[in-house]
């Protein structure tokens, strides 16, 4: 077995192993430091129409791609005059930044001033993520007036304050998450050494791979999200899998001087983190069916520090365990361990001397955590993701109550003509399309060359042949709506961007428009919405079936049984189920002072492709206890016993330091990672105490020996 024979390395060279470690911390931890230069944008960005539109509306119809906004406000009464000459200032003040492509003006373009608000849209050549430092500069240009303001907003705007929240996020969660980690491993263990070893794990894991996905940023695209999770992920499976070492380490010391005892835990302790470690990283390849870069990232960085914590697991713990081993038998108490072990088991005979009952009782609380699950409401994050007082934010929300209506969604139609310059017949079906969109009920209006100009497409196609100077006066609005062969329509959708009936209307015509004569393409925020969500929900029962599957495979060849793995998974599913109940109860109502809003779209993914592997990750050492003690006894209520007093307090004690790690994210700024903190701990909370202690022994005493039933 691999796993042995790493160990006996550990044994044979336990100080060339540490000293391996510290290099490659001291090496991979500079590159760490340096992780957040190489990450792009948030990464929810699909790879269809949206994108495409997106391209030729940028370099064809000169309408801005993400562009940044200036929101002018006056903070107190001044003439119409003032105001125009404060933006005229401001605009002038910010020309020549590099990489400035376009700028639309309120005073030159029509429904961009009102009378005390207005804004302009900067268009810039950088990529999303690399626009921090022209916001700095635009920042520091801003002209500063006592009766107006000028703030930016937009989405680099917001995605540049998204990024510097989650740093202070990620900072302020590692500030109280480690320590309370260490706290609790150490009242768990009673022992300092064997509370810092899994603490010290955890922190080389974190560091090492944040140093090699800063290399791998350099080839594939990073998303900023990985910056929370890869710590989040790492310290929790890091230190779960060398707290179950330590701890059956520190039990067979008891028995067996240190190199058998090193063998007998690597034997069994190793055996369930190999088979846990695999659980979870078919979790995360699950993730990687939805093909968006976001999902992409965040799965690639979490398989990265899984197995750098499996590495760690069968490398760096032995070794510290073989080395230390003088220190943690002084430390050890064996008369903490029993009185563990007593509490354990009379609390599991408790249960199991009630197993219906007890059984109902909490299927009841589970029930009652799921009942909010049916009003969840999915959306993706906007400038709201931020706290209330932060200036993009605010100066988004004053740019959508003054100039957006939230009733209607605008779209844009790209049609393409047949020949390289718009032939009659092309002209006949560009105006056969806007007839039919005026005509759609759905439809509130098409701005189009048709309607702008009020002219047959005869007479249009005559227009469009004569030189310049003939169609001087046209020229504007024929530029507008017409370039070569696409020409450009405006539509109003009734409905809210990312109401269902808007995207069905949006899936319906994409498909009209691959098989109409004149070809089109749709775009606009509701288009990118649409895909979106249809990016997600399309391809989840991939991610479902290959993580069920892949994991039971794992599970029947860890157990050889053909129901304990189906169990497990039910277990887990209904411990997501409310762990999801719970976060829609928090978060769209607003308790305990969290701002009402809907949940982030990629957060119920996120938490169940890592809490179902991390979950599973509890679940293996639990019945692996039990496995080992029924293959010596043949008896399924000593086994279930044997296997709660033995793994039950350290679960516990992984569970709390899982609690304690994730959700310190609960108080960030951003409301995805809080989001995710908070469902990740409510969910591992539901494991440990429900699950764990109530419904698995419940149901694995009514189950007796079909427990272990294999053909």
């Amino acid at each position: 077995m691999r796993v042995l024979k790493l160990a006996l390395l550990s044994v044979r060279y336990p100080k060339t192993i540490i000293l391996l470690w510290m290099m490659a911390l001291l090496l991979f931890g500079w590159y760490a430091l340096k992780l957040p230069a190489v990450l792009k944008d948030h990464g929810l960005t699909p790879d269809g129409a949206y994108v495409r539109v997106e391209r030729l509306l940028s370099s064809e119809f000169h309408i801005p791609r993400d562009p940044v906004m200036i929101l002018f406000e006056q903070r107190h009464a001044v003439s119409d005059e003032q105001f125009r000459q404060y933006i005229a200032q401001t605009l002038a003040a910010l020309q020549g930044i590099d990489g400035l492509a376009q700028v639309v003006s309120p005073l030159e373009r029509e429904g961009m001033l009102q009378t005390h608000t207005a804004y302009a849209l900067f268009a810039f050549q950088q990529p999303p993520h690399e626009m921090k430092p022209v916001i700095d500069e635009m920042q520091r240009r801003l002209p500063r007036n006592a009766s107006m303001s000028a703030t930016l907003t937009g989405k680099p705007v917001v995605q540049a304050e998204v990024n510097r929240a989650s740093r202070s996020d990620l900072g302020q969660a590692e500030r109280l998450g480690i320590p309370a980690a260490f706290l609790i491993l150490w009242l768990a263990f009673g022992s300092l050494a064997a509370a810092a070893i899994p603490v010290v794990i955890g922190v080389i894991g974190v560091a090492c791979t944040m140093g090699l996905i800063y290399w791998l940023g350099h080839a594939i695209e990073m998303s900023n999200f990985v910056l929370n999770v890869i710590p989040m992920v790492g310290l929790a499976l890091s230190i779960d899998f060398a707290l179950m070492l330590v701890s059956r380490f520190r039990e067979e010391l008891v028995k067996q001087q240190a190199s058998p005892a090193l063998m007998t835990t690597m034997q069994t302790a190793g055996r369930a983190v190999l088979y846990s470690a695999a659980c979870v990283f078919f979790g995360l390849v699950g993730i990687l069916f939805i093909p968006l870069p976001m999902f992409t990232s965040i799965a690639i960085g979490a398989m990265t520090v899984l197995t750098m914590s499996a590495l760690l697991a069968f490398t760096l713990v032995p070794a510290l365990l073989y080395w230390l081993a003088p220190v943690l038998k002084a430390e050890s108490s064996r008369r903490a361990a029993v009185r563990r072990d007593g509490f354990r088991e009379a609390m599991a005979a408790f249960v199991m001397k009630r197993p219906i009952r007890l059984g109902l009782l909490a299927s009841v609380l589970l029930v009652l955590c799921l009942a909010p699950l049916r009003d969840m409401q999915l959306a993706i994050p906007d400038a709201t993701s931020l706290p209330p007082n932060a200036a993009s934010r605010a100066a988004f929300e004053a740019y959508q109550a003054h100039f957006v209506d939230r009733t209607s969604t605008e779209v844009y139609f790209i049609a393409q003509g047949v020949s390289p310059r718009w032939s009659q017949q092309d002209w006949q079906q560009a105006f056969a399309l806007a007839q039919r969109l005026e005509r759609d009920p759905a439809v509130r209006q098409v701005e189009s060359v048709f309607s702008h100009l009020r002219m047959s497409p005869e007479s249009l196609l005559y227009l469009h042949q004569r030189p310049a100077a003939v169609r001087a006066s046209y020229e504007p609005i024929l530029s507008s709506f017409v370039k070569d062969s696409r020409m450009l329509m405006r539509v109003t959708l009734e409905g809210d961007s990312s109401s269902p009936e808007v995207m069905r209307w949006l899936r319906q015509w994409e498909r009209e428009g691959t098989l109409s004569a004149l070809p089109f393409m749709i775009g606009g925020e509701g288009k990118y919405r649409q895909e979106v969500f249809d990016c997600i929900f399309d391809n989840i029962k991939y991610v479902l079936f290959f993580i069920f599957i892949s994991n039971y495979a794992v599970l029947l060849a860890a157990f050889q049984s053909v129901l304990l793995p189906v169990k497990m998974m039910a277990m887990n599913l209904l411990s997501l189920g409310a762990s999801f109940g719970i976060l829609t109860w928090i978060f769209q109502e607003g308790r305990f002072g969290i701002e009402p809003g809907s949940i982030a779209i990629m957060i119920p993914v996120f938490i169940f492709g890592l809490v179902f592997g991390i979950s599973m990750d509890y679940g293996v050492f639990l019945v692996s206890r039990m496995f080992e003690a029924y293959r010596h006894t043949r008896d399924n209520s000593r086994a279930v016993l044997a296997g709660l007093s033995a793994a039950g307090g350290i679960i516990n004690s992984a569970a709390a330091m899982m609690i304690a790690v994730t959700a310190p994210f609960a108080l960030g700024e951003v409301a995805g990672v809080k989001q995710l903190g908070i469902g990740i701990a409510a969910a591992i909370l539901i494991d440990a105490t429900i699950i764990r202690m109530v419904l698995v022994p419940s149901l694995m005493h009514l189950l007796g020996k079909w427990n272990w039933w294999c053909p």
